[in-house]
């Protein structure tokens, strides 16, 4: 059985949306994209780096693999991100039966829940989420995320798309916290296997 890990930047009101970048998702007419940008550092990618190293595959929600990884793998400039991107299984969990256009890519078409509970039975190692918070939102309201790394900035932003909507309560663990030279937090946390 895979272990669901999602990771996404958050500031102190618990906004996700558009952390890297201004035209990343202005949807509702969101001013402030690439909020996360200033606290970028040299000891946040070490310890971000530590995590992809051990990831064996990554999914994403449609928007999120159409940016994310379209921008990455489209980049012509070296970058530390489009060969890992472009060789590392991926997911994509998608209503549209649209192709997926990337490298090692599989289609999860269907209703997220019940595709991704058959893929987290069916795979091994970790398979990391990265933004795609409509998907995060409705994997972890079904207990499927086991594990969170959230990287808490330090700045409150006053509106935007929250990480977290109404739920269920649901205990976390912390397991392991670091704080960067930018003052952000890196909170690591896990649930329990139902």
């Amino acid at each position: 059985m895979a272990e669901i890990i999602a990771t996404e930047s958050v500031s102190l009101d618990g906004v996700m949306q558009a952390p890297g970048g201004a035209d990343e998702d202005t949807r509702g007419g969101f001013e402030h994209g690439g909020w996360a940008a200033p606290f970028a550092s040299d000891d946040q990618m070490q310890i971000m780096g530590e995590g992809m190293a051990r990831s064996g595959g990554m999914l994403f929600g449609r928007r999120t693999y159409d940016q994310l990884v379209g921008f990455w793998l489209s980049n012509p400039e070296p970058n530390p991100f489009s060969a890992h991107l472009s060789a590392t299984p991926k997911w994509v969990a998608s209503r549209s039966s649209a192709p997926a256009v990337h490298p090692n890519t599989t289609l999860l078409t269907g209703e997220a829940v019940e595709t991704v509970a058959q893929l987290r039975e069916s795979a091994e190692g970790a398979i990391s989420i990265l933004g795609s918070g409509e998907l995060v939102r409705a994997l972890h309201a079904s207990g499927l995320i086991d594990r969170f790394v959230l990287l808490v900035h330090p700045v409150t932003l006053g509106s935007g798309t929250r990480l977290f909507g109404d739920g269920d309560r649901q205990d976390l663990s912390l397991e392991r916290v670091d704080t960067t030279s930018t003052g952000v937090v890196i909170a690591q946390y896990s649930r329990g296997r139902a």
